[in-house]
């Protein structure tokens, strides 16, 4: 049995909530309060941080290695390119929306100093971003995959965070509608993400 050690509006472990959900399987939830960490959390991640995924004696910490993790252990239905230089693109994308997109998730989660500047660089990418959704229906093309994963908890957190998208954004809005309403992202969200959204 598989443990997900998951933040009840943590969009880091609301991926990995997806990724478990979309695979159908077999796993626990172990919601954790953020604001008050159990102990146990600081002993199986050195960075005292969730998600964690514990299976047997194996613990995974980061997001993206816990999604691949359970992709290739669970390869149906597959969320990363079956196809080599594809998965490495996916990789690619990810590590750059990562360093210039949830990286800025932080600020906005402790309403820090840097959450107005971290709005208007999420604004930003998102924006540009927007237009691969006129000619695609997901990230990577026909398929939903990690990358459709990795984006979904920021597009549902939106109004959450006070990031408001011009209409040069409309495309990408749509898209985010196409993700919301599929029965894996429904079933991964707490009561408390479902609060997030009017």
């Amino acid at each position: 049995m598989m443990n997900l050690y998951s933040g009840t509006t943590c969009p880091f472990s609301h991926r990995c909530r997806i990724v478990l959900y979309e695979k159908g399987m077999d796993f626990q939830v172990i919601d954790v309060d953020l604001f008050a960490k159990p102990e146990d959390i600081a002993i199986i991640n050195p960075y005292g941080r969730v998600p964690v995924l514990v299976e047997r004696d194996l613990i995974l910490y980061e997001p993206n290695i816990i999604n691949e993790y359970i992709d290739e252990r669970f390869p149906h239905p597959q969320l990363m390119p079956a196809d080599p230089i594809m998965r490495a693109r996916a990789r690619q994308l990810l590590i750059t929306m990562e360093r210039e997109v949830f990286s800025y998730i932080e600020a906005l989660e402790k309403n820090s100093k840097a959450a107005e500047r971290s709005r208007v660089q999420i604004r930003d990418r998102l924006t540009e971003m927007a237009p691969v959704f006129v000619k695609q229906k997901h990230m990577l093309g026909e398929e939903f995959s990690m990358l459709d994963v990795a984006i979904a908890p920021l597009l549902w957190r939106l109004d959450h965070y006070g990031i408001e998208l011009s209409r040069a954004a409309a495309p990408l809005m749509k898209y985010g509608e196409r993700i919301f309403s599929r029965q894996g992202f429904i079933d991964a969200l707490t009561p408390s993400e479902k609060a997030m959204r009017k």
